[in-house]
C-alpha cells in the first residue's frame, strides 16, 4: 500500500527564501525514515524530532517505509524550517488529518520533542515568499511582518498540533496605528562643544556619507557617533521591510526596525571578516548587512583585521554584498553610514596639546596605516576631535538638541529629492532612477548635480591639484559639497560650499 502527500515548505538562501515542495511518501518496507534532496544536518535531524512530536501530539507515527525528498533536489537546504511540513506531511498522507488543512499554505517551523511549535530563523522573509506565491504563512512568533503599506501580518504563537486542530492560521491581518516615531538613542544635548563634528555628523546624516573621527582618548568620540541614529530620518516602509528581512534572517530582534528606528551596529574590533562581512555555514548576514538602512560604528578603527577593513570596500562603494561559496553566489544588502573612530597613535596622544606623546614617528606612521589608504579614500568626512575643556563637560545636557539637527537633515533630504526629481524629468529619467541615493550616482551625474559655475569648476580644480587628491576624493568632496547645498536649498554648488567639503575632508595630520 502506498500513500504520498505534498507540503510547500521553504528555505533561505541568503535573505530571501525560496519556495521547497516537501513530498512525503509511505510504502512498504522496514520501518525508516530517509530525507534526500540536499538536506544539512539540521534538516536530517527532523527525524527524530518529528517523530517525537507527533506522538506527544497524540497522533500516531507511521510504521513503515518513508521518504521524504524535498524538491528541487539541485537547491541545498538548510535550517529547521522542514519540521513542520514534514510533520503534517506525514499527517495528511496517513489520513490523520483532513488535507484542506495545508492547501493553499506555506508551512515553516521548527518541532519541540513534545510538540509545540518554535519560532525559526527568517519568517519575514518566508512570509514575503509566501504572499509573492499568493499562500498564507503558517508557522509561530510573536513579530510583525511588514509587508505592503500599512496592511501587516501578524505571526501569533502556534501552540501545538493535537488532534481535534492539527494547527490555526496564525495570519491575522491588522493596521499599523503607529503615529508617532519613539527612538531609545542617547541625544546631542548630552554634548556641549564639539559643533564642527556636529556640524559634520548633520551632513553626513543628510547625505548618507562615511565619517572617520580622529582624536585622543576621552576626545568625545564615541560619545557623537552613538547619537548618530538620533539625527536620521524614520525609516519608509520600503527600507523597513529590507532592513527587517535581514535582521529576521540572522535571528535578530526586529521590534525596534519595525518602529522606524534606523539599526546602529557597533561590532567589537575582535570580530571576524565572517562576521563583519558575512558568512559561515550555513552563510549568515554580517553587521554590515545588519546596519542596512542605518549605521555601523566601527570604534578603534586601527584595531580591526586589516583583511576585515579591505573587505569594507566593495560595500561602501556598491551598496551590498557577494559571497561566493560552494553552493553558489549569496547577495546581502549593505547599504550603510559608516562612523568610524580611531586614536592617532597607540598611546592615543599624539597632537594633542595637552599631553605628550610617547611614540616614535615609525611607530605612529604604522598604527595611521593599518587602515590603509584605499579605505580612507573612500571615506568622505575626515576630521579630528580633539577633547573639551572642563567648562563644557560641566555644561553636559545644554547642547544643540538631536531634534534640531534631524529637521535640517529631513530638510535636506527633502531637497534633495525634488531636485532630482527635476532633474530627472529634464533629462527624461524614471522618479525611481533620480531617487537613487548620491552614492549610487556615476561621477558625471555627480558634477552635473552641483552644477559649478567656472569660478567654482575652477576652485575645486586647482584645489585638488594642491592637495594631491584622488580622482575617488574630488567626487566624493563634490558629493560632500552638493549635500551642504541640499541643506541651504542652493539649486548650485558654490565656492563656498566646496570650501567647508574640503575642510571636512584634509583632515589636520598633526
Amino acid at each position: 500500500m502506498r500513500s504520498q502527500c505534498s507540503v510547500i515548505g521553504a528555505t533561505l538562501h541568503g535573505v530571501e527564501a525560496i519556495p521547497v515542495t516537501v513530498e512525503v511518501v509511505i510504502s512498504s518496507g522496514l520501518p525508516h525514515m530517509s530525507i534526500v534532496g540536499m538536506a544539512d544536518t539540521a534538516v536530517q535531524e527532523a527525524k527524530e524530532r518529528v517523530r517525537s512530536a507527533i506522538q506527544a501530539a497524540g497522533f500516531t507515527m507511521p510504521g513503515e517505509k518513508i521518504t521524504i525528498n524535498l524538491a528541487p533536489g539541485s537547491l541545498r537546504k538548510s535550517g529547521t524550517a522542514f519540521d513542520l511540513p514534514i510533520a503534517m506531511g506525514l499527517l495528511v498522507a496517513t489520513q490523520q488529518v483532513n488535507p484542506d488543512h495545508i492547501k493553499n499554505r506555506m508551512l515553516v517551523g521548527e518541532l519541540s520533542l513534545e510538540g509545540p511549535v518554535r519560532p525559526t530563523v527568517g519568517t519575514l522573509a518566508f512570509g514575503i515568499c509566501a504572499k509573492r506565491m499568493g499562500l498564507d504563512l503558517v508557522s509561530s512568533g510573536d513579530q510583525y511582518v511588514p509587508i505592503d503599506g500599512l496592511v501587516q501580518l501578524r505571526l501569533a504563537s502556534l501552540i501545538k498540533l493535537h488532534l481535534e486542530e492539527p494547527f490555526e492560521d496564525v495570519v491575522r491581518s491588522h493596521l499599523d496605528t503607529k503615529d508617532e516615531r519613539t527612538s531609545s538613542a542617547p541625544d546631542f544635548r548630552d554634548i556641549a562643544g564639539h559643533e564642527v563634528a556636529k556640524r559634520a555628523l548633520q551632513i553626513a546624516a543628510a547625505g548618507k556619507h562615511g565619517v572617520l573621527m580622529m582624536g585622543p582618548p576621552g576626545s568625545g568620540k564615541t560619545m557623537l557617533a552613538s547619537r548618530m541614529s538620533s539625527i536620521l530620518p524614520p525609516l519608509d516602509q520600503e527600507e523597513m521591510l529590507e532592513a527587517a528581512v535581514v535582521h529576521s534572517v540572522a535571528g535578530e530582534d526586529v521590534e525596534q526596525i519595525l518602529a522606524g528606528d534606523r539599526p546602529f551596529r557597533q561590532p567589537h574590533h575582535t570580530i571576524s571578516s565572517a562576521g563583519l562581512l558575512g558568512g559561515g555555514s550555513p552563510i549568515r548576514p554580517g553587521e554590515v548587512s545588519l546596519a542596512h538602512r542605518g549605521v555601523l560604528f566601527l570604534d578603534e578603527l586601527s584595531e580591526f583585521k586589516a583583511s576585515s577593513l579591505q573587505g569594507l570596500r566593495q560595500p561602501m562603494e556598491c551598496g551590498f554584498v557577494n559571497i561566493t561559496r560552494a553552493e553558489g553566489n549569496i547577495h546581502f544588502p549593505a547599504d550603510f553610514t559608516l562612523i568610524a573612530a580611531s586614536n592617532p597613535c597607540p598611546c592615543g596622544y599624539f597632537g594633542d596639546e595637552e599631553h605628550e606623546c610617547g611614540c616614535t614617528g615609525h611607530q605612529i606612521s604604522r598604527y595611521q596605516g593599518k587602515v590603509g589608504g584605499p579605505l580612507i579614500d573612500r571615506i568622505d568626512i575626515q576630521l579630528n576631535v580633539k577633547r573639551l575643556s572642563t567648562r563644557y563637560v560641566l555644561d553636559s545636557g545644554k547642547g544643540k538638541d538631536s531634534a534640531s539637527l534631524r529637521q535640517g537633515v529631513i530638510k535636506a533630504r527633502e531637497f534633495a529629492e525634488w531636485r532630482q526629481a527635476k532633474e530627472a524629468q529634464s533629462r527624461g529619467f524614471s522618479d525611481d532612477i533620480a531617487r537613487l541615493a548620491s552614492t549610487k550616482l556615476s561621477p558625471k551625474r555627480i558634477i552635473d548635480a552641483c552644477d559649478l559655475s567656472r569660478e567654482a569648476h575652477d576652485f575645486i580644480a586647482d584645489m585638488a591639484q594642491s592637495c594631491s587628491m584622488s580622482g575617488r576624493g574630488l567626487i566624493n568632496t563634490l558629493k560632500v559639497s552638493r549635500t551642504i547645498a541640499d541643506m541651504e536649498e542652493s539649486d548650485d554648488v558654490t565656492c563656498e560650499h566646496i570650501a567647508e567639503a574640503l575642510g571636512l575632508r584634509m583632515r589636520d595630520a598633526r
